[in-house]
């Protein structure tokens, strides 16, 4: 039995996501005495492929072409269907990144799998892989089995921890793709990224996230301060992304962003089940709501029924005595 585990990397650089499908791989393979191959696919992605040897991964295969410099949907799907046959591989780990959600699906198909989508764990019974995974809006959480010869899993970011590295490199191969031309009918000709200056929100280990309630889009530099604080990552509701306070890459929710960090705050948000949806999954949740019959209180670990605009200001002074900040 072969496991392969696809590695997301941006501009040359491995996704904390990809350490983590690693190490959740090779925890796999030793319970099902399998064996684990990395896949690596870009331009000029050569020099970090050996990496995922610090994580366990012994072997890696790497699909390098000019044609590959930014995410190709179809590109992108051709060489993780052809590893998958060069390897013979059974099982196929992707993370629920946003790519991993376009990818993960059009492999599936093409190599005949079933798919176990943004599952939050992976055990094995009787030799067969049990994955978890939230349903209605991460209300509830369901165990799956994959009835196919052949698997697809995607992991939720955040959740599988990605171990230390121990430094030992893996070995490396080079894949031939035959890619056709339809395989790039359409394509990313530039990237502009926006520089936040703070964490990643699907990375961050603590998210600082705002709501309606905050009562305009001003109001976020008291978000924006407690986040820089903590050193965390700044959050929104649909609400306010939908009223033009935040751009709609810090939603948080069902249409935005899924996020574990190791904490959450919550910030002058109801808890609707979208927004849950995308955070519920957390480690510690920390609401702050001056409505006390809020839902986000039904998920919250703790909670200070307040007007925010007296509660942050005191926690960032708090936090910066804490820290020695002040």
């Amino acid at each position: 039995m072969n496991i392969l585990v696809f590695a997301e990397q941006r501009d040359g650089k491995f996704k904390k996501v990809a350490f983590e499908v690693s190490h959740a791989a090779v925890d796999l393979g030793k319970q099902l005495g399998a064996e684990v191959i990395g896949l690596v696919i870009g331009k000029g992605i050569v020099p970090i492929a050996a990496d995922l040897g610090g994580f366990g991964v012994p072997s890696v295969l790497v699909v390098d072409d000019d044609r590959l410099a930014y995410y190709s949907t179809t590109g992108y799907a051709s060489a993780v269907a052809k590893a998958v046959e060069a390897v013979s591989a059974d099982i196929v780990l992707f993370p629920a990144t946003a790519m991993g959600k376009d990818l993960a699906p059009r492999v599936a198909a093409r190599v005949k799998a079933g798919l176990a989508a943004d599952c939050v764990s992976l055990t094995v019974e009787n030799g067969d892989v049990v994955a978890t995974r939230p349903v209605y809006a991460g209300k509830a959480l369901i165990e799956v089995r994959v009835r196919s010869q052949k698997k697809v899993f995607s992991l939720r970011p955040n959740v599988f921890s990605a171990g230390s590295a121990n430094g030992t490199n893996a070995k490396v191969e080079n894949l031939q793709v035959a890619f056709q031309d339809s395989d790039f009918s359409s394509k990313v000709t530039a990237v502009s990224v926006a520089k936040a200056g703070r964490p990643d929100l699907t990375e961050a280990d603590i998210i600082v996230s705002g709501g309606r309630g905050l009562g305009g889009p001003e109001k976020f530099a008291m978000i924006e301060e407690l986040a820089d604080v903590l050193g965390a990552a700044v959050g929104a509701s649909r609400a306010v992304v939908d009223a033009g306070w935040r751009p709609h890459g810090d939603q948080v929710g069902q249409t935005g962003k899924t996020v574990s960090p190791s904490l959450y705050i919550a910030v002058a948000i109801s808890g609707a089940i979208q927004h849950l949806a995308g955070m519920s999954s957390s480690k510690f949740i920390v609401a702050v709501n001056k409505d006390k019959d809020a839902p986000i209180f039904q998920v919250a670990d703790y909670g200070i029924v307040g007007d925010a605009f007296e509660v942050i200001p005191e926690m960032i002074s708090e936090v910066k005595k804490a820290l020695g900040k002040d």
